[in-house]
């Protein structure tokens, strides 16, 4: 790296991560470009430091500090292409707010995103996770995604069917560290059908007709059901769902549902996804506090810092939480965030 850009040293990532856990990076540096992105890394590898790319560190558990390079990305990019009649490319920079590129979209009128709303992080870490909500995945209209492949330091092109795109999964997420993504590409719809089969949002419109509505309504009915069950991070400190919501066997769900009738599910092809929160819920952790760390009480998924806690007090609640439900229900919860330092 530049000497003007040369890494700060020992940088206190409290406000950096949305747990607002205590951690030190041992070194820390903001990146706002391809190049500034290249150097850094160039650094890392010159003084042999293993490096952390960081968004907006809402989807991550500092379980100590991190001995390395973190990088805060801060590309910022926001514009369209291939404006037609039926929709356009939305072009977003990794280092972009996700929810304020949501109501971008939404208010220029097009469609294809807005049930994402209010989910918080960074353009570039939504692929990642595959983020979903409300009946939506962001895989259903991410056209490509372009990105810094480590392996040959070269830049590629990823498009959609070569993601490797699953629930809350990707192939981003099964090859950590290899692709560094940088830009994404979204193609958006004036008129495709909006999504509004999920209770929640039905409820909230109230029996209003699909053509009276648009995606900024859509969207502004998700951040109010979201404001509604889900606490604000700079208020209450949590990285939104701790868990994915288990896919088990239709089998296995006939055995849970002749013994627990109520346990919630949703059939899929050839398995049945359950409500993570129910089996949370009804193994009595909703609500649950200790001294430091808890499980919000409108929403059993939401693991809460209320008093100062740990990366390693949140983990061990989740362990316990797990071990909770595998001896209730014999379902494994698999953690949603990613666990890094220490």
């Amino acid at each position: 790296m530049s000497q003007q850009a040369e890494p700060h040293e020992n940088v206190q990532l409290k406000k950096l991560n949305t747990l607002c856990v205590s951690a030190t990076a041992k070194h820390y540096t903001d990146v706002a470009s391809l190049n500034e992105l290249r150097l850094a890394l160039a650094w890392a590898q010159d003084k042999g430091q293993k490096t952390l790319v960081l968004g907006s560190g809402s989807n991550l558990v500092f379980a100590g500090d991190f001995h390395g390079l973190v990088i805060r990305m801060q590309i910022a990019a926001r514009y369209w292409e291939q404006v037609d009649d039926t929709g356009a490319t939305l072009v977003l920079g990794a280092g972009e707010n996700w929810h304020d590129a949501v109501l971008y979209a939404a208010g220029a009128g097009y469609r294809g995103i807005e049930n994402l709303a209010l989910i918080p992080g960074t353009a570039g870490a939504a692929p990642v996770q595959n983020i979903g909500a409300y009946g939506v995945e962001l895989c259903d209209t991410l056209i490509s995604v372009t990105a810094l492949d480590r392996d040959s330091n070269q830049l590629v092109c990823i498009d959609n069917s070569e993601c490797g795109f699953a629930y809350r999964d990707s192939l981003f997420k099964r090859s950590p560290g290899r692709y560094i993504i940088t830009e994404i590409r979204l193609r958006l719809s004036r008129s495709k059908p909006l999504q509004l089969g999920y209770k929640d949002i039905e409820d909230y419109l109230g029996g209003a007709i699909a053509q009276d509505l648009n995606a900024l309504t859509v969207a502004e009915a998700v951040m109010a059901i979201r404001r509604r069950k889900l606490p604000d991070p700079e208020i209450i400190p949590n990285v939104g769902s701790f868990f994915k919501n288990p896919v088990v066997p239709v089998e296995q769900f006939n055995h849970l549902q002749a013994r627990y009738p109520d346990v919630v599910g949703y059939p899929q092809s050839n398995t049945v996804k359950l409500a993570a929160a129910w089996l949370i819920d009804q193994s009595g952790w909703k609500g649950y506090r200790n001294a430091r760390v808890g499980v919000h009480n409108r929403q059993a998924l939401v693991l809460i810092n209320h008093s100062g806690g740990t990366g390693r007090d949140v983990l061990e609640l989740a362990a316990e939480i797990r071990k909770s439900v595998q001896e209730r229900f014999g379902v494994t919860l698999e953690m949603e965030p990613g666990v890094v330092g220490g």
